[in-house]
């Protein structure tokens, strides 16, 4: 295939990619047709399977390219602790890490709508397609972050040693709910401008500071 060639195929692959992902959001897994997000991106349903395999190779890969995304802007946040991991020994500096990661985390969501809409139908439909294709994610961030929280334990910097991955979880679907919650919350309190700017940036400043605050050991307390 010539260069051109190329160029065309990962260009009419990437208008797939992005009106299925428009598409799952808007209709969760089972909702979606092919033929809705053929005709959105432009191109015949025949070359989606080419590329895809089936809906669910195409959702698989929807996920993949997010789950890619955010993946290469925690790389960022854990690379000064991989390049000296004695800083997860010291209390400011694993502070400012789960900081950073939680800002990275909230940021990532705020700009992908699509994305936590799809998460929430996964929540709601009990996870049952995400289960499927599950084992097709990397676990080295995950791998990564474990060994980061086990020594921030063991130095006594972290409140519980309840299972990292879980805990990982729960800080991303506490920024998820947050933002998939924010029509009821401007209906509950219509005179808050809780999507401006200053709204937004408030909301992670306290969602951040309230999960470091519950992760991190206070150095006053009686040790058990």
């Amino acid at each position: 295939m010539t260069e051109a060639g190329k160029r065309r195929g990962e260009a009419s692959r990437e208008a797939i990619l992005a009106a299925a992902e428009s598409v799952f959001a808007e209709h969760g897994f089972d909702g979606a047709r092919v033929d809705v997000i053929a005709h959105a991106s432009g191109y015949d349903k025949k070359l989606i399977f080419r590329y895809f395999g089936d809906k669910l190779g195409l959702y698989a890969e929807v996920l993949k390219r997010a789950d890619q995304e955010s993946n290469i802007l925690l790389a960022r946040v854990f690379a000064p602790l991989l390049a000296d991991e004695t800083l997860a020994l010291q209390a400011p500096q694993f502070r400012s890490f789960l900081e950073s990661m939680l800002y990275t985390l909230f940021d990532y969501l705020l700009e992908h709508p699509r994305f936590v809409r799809i998460m929430t139908w996964e929540m709601a439909e009990g996870w049952q397609t995400y289960t499927q294709i599950a084992s097709q994610f990397p676990n080295e961030d995950l791998d990564q972050f474990e060994r980061l929280f086990h020594k921030a334990r063991s130095a006594g910097l972290l409140r519980s040693d309840y299972l990292p991955a879980i805990q990982l979880s729960t800080i991303t679907q506490l920024c998820l709910t947050y933002l998939a919650s924010l029509p009821l919350y401007k209906t509950l309190l219509p005179g808050e401008d809780l999507s401006s700017r200053e709204g937004l940036e408030s909301a992670r400043e306290y969602i951040v500071a309230f999960v470091v605050a519950g992760m991190m050991a206070d150095p006053t307390a009686p040790q058990n």
